[in-house]
């Protein structure tokens, strides 16, 4: 039975036993939602307006084209602020709160897209993308946990994939701008400095919203976060989540100390928790993801199409595509589980890369009219990669860590995210020259193999878990499943 919104302007859901909770249940949380996932638009644009841009920057800047060193390194030097701002994005979040640090990135983005818009010289360029990396960071820890904590549990999944959603149609609009300024003189300054108009609408709409209900439980006002928590929930539900936040503020209260990093490392639980996290986060970028996002239009290039529009309008497809499964995995993600959804998608990884590699091999041993095959695996790859591993790792690391430590582990993990990322986008090209690109997309696929195995062992399944339940996961699996009176592994796995 669907669930119906009551009259007035809550909204709230009907936690009643003959309702279920639906992704459309409540118009407010869906608001807050999509108006967060602005911060993965941002995402998605900036990763992929770079890879048609750079084909206009070689045109104008005849350093960067001879130099696949500066070429890396403009793409890479946002990667290298997203990492600070992943770093310092979850002692942001803890400190000031989610909408502040939303606010803070916003501001910082369009900064970064206007000085890249107006860059005399590459290393202005450069330092623009820097500026637009750590907005880009920042957004990248907060929008996930804002979303997360604004989301009841049954749908925490669908409603968290749609900020990957945000990043996938970033990268769809990416490419449609890129097209549409192929032939306007400046072609690639319009193509970087557009980027300014979702962070300032972002920054505009998020004056009007509140603050994470659990953030201002935790650490300002208690009736603040009640009447934003009455806007999601029943009367009924709203006392269940209210029990929760007590014990966890109580149980944060109780620490001697305040959180560090190293906390994360010397708890067992939070340590355990943070290795599944990472390691999502890690396999995300080295099982090639943002290498075909980066690099599609250069890859169709030196898979036999020579014409610039060509190859952004095949790389469009490939955007398109992206966004299309990421729709099928918030459809998933709640009703197959975060873990046979990653699974299953690496399986189809791994054989896409295989096919990848072969096609460039073919090409190397002198076959013609090959081109379209390389084109039909980065097809298929994003196919099987969109809707599982996109959403997976960003799903699971906003729900896996305690309130006290969310901000900073998710920061950490984002961190790790941005790390890869900056390791695949600044070597992808050297190694692709080295070994040749068949030999590169066999590596990813061996990756892809070892991060099956990694999901198999160390993720577990949070599917409709409450965060209290979820950390109860951590301490089984750290001090054994005596710890609670039912196994919250064997919930995870059949519900």
């Amino acid at each position: 039975m669907t669930i119906e919104s009551f009259p007035g302007s809550s909204g709230y859901i009907d936690a009643g036993v003959d309702k279920k909770i639906t992704y459309f249940s409540n118009t407010y949380v869906l608001g807050l939602t999509v108006v967060a996932g602005i911060g993965g638009l941002l995402f998605g644009y900036d990763t992929g307006v770079i890879s048609g841009a750079l084909l206009y920057i070689r045109d104008e800047f005849e350093a960067v084209d001879q130099s696949s060193f500066l070429q890396e390194t403009i793409v890479s030097m946002a990667l290298v602020g997203a990492m600070i701002g992943a770093a310092g994005g979850g002692w942001i979040n803890d400190a000031y709160g989610r909408k502040r640090a939303t606010l803070l990135a916003d501001v910082v983005f369009a900064l970064g897209s206007f000085v890249m818009a107006l860059a005399p010289d590459p290393y202005v360029l450069i330092f623009g993308r820097l500026l637009v990396g750590l907005g880009v960071g920042v957004a990248s820890v907060t929008a996930p946990m804002y979303i997360a904590e604004a989301a009841p549990s049954e749908i925490r999944g669908g409603l968290v994939s749609t900020n990957v959603l945000m990043i996938t149609g970033g990268q769809f609009l990416s490419y449609l701008v890129n097209l549409a300024f192929t032939e306007v003189p400046g072609t690639w300054r319009w193509m970087l400095g557009v980027a300014a108009v979702p962070a300032i609408v972002q920054f505009l709409l998020m004056l009007l919203l509140p603050e994470s209900p659990r953030w201002l439980y935790m650490k300002k006002s208690k009736s603040e976060a009640i009447v934003v928590l009455s806007k999601i929930y029943d009367p009924f539900r709203l006392e269940e989540e209210l029990d929760q936040l007590s014990s966890a503020l109580e149980e944060e209260k109780q620490r001697k100390n305040a959180i560090s990093y190293l906390d994360v490392f010397r708890i067992k639980e939070i340590r355990l928790a943070f290795f599944a996290g990472a390691g999502l986060q890690a396999f995300q970028q080295f099982t090639g993801i943002n290498t075909v996002m980066y690099y599609s239009p250069t890859i169709v290039q030196m898979a036999g199409f020579r014409s610039n529009q060509l190859a952004l309008l095949l790389s469009l497809m490939v955007a398109l595509m992206n966004a299309a499964g990421t729709v099928v995995g918030i459809h998933l993600i709640d009703h197959s589980g975060r873990r046979k959804l990653a699974l299953s998608s690496l399986f189809g990884v791994i054989l896409s890369l295989i096919l990848l590699s072969v096609s460039f091999f073919l090409t190397s041993s002198g076959f013609t009219n090959v081109g379209w095959i390389a084109v039909l695996g980065l097809t298929l790859y994003i196919a099987f990669f969109a809707p599982g591993m996109g959403p997976v790792p960003w799903t699971v690391n906003s729900e896996i860590y305690p309130e006290s430590y969310r901000g900073t582990c998710s920061g950490m993990s984002a961190t790790v995210n941005w790390i890869s990322n900056l390791i695949v986008a600044q070597c992808f090209l050297s190694v692709a020259d080295a070994v040749g690109t068949d030999w590169t997309f066999l590596i990813l696929a061996g990756i892809a193999v070892a991060a099956f195995v990694f999901v198999y062992v160390y993720v577990p399944e949070t599917k409709g878990l409450t965060f209290d339940e979820v950390e109860r996961i951590w301490k089984e699996r750290a001090w054994g499943r005596n710890y609670g009176s039912e196994s919250l592994l064997e919930k995870g796995v059949e519900s």
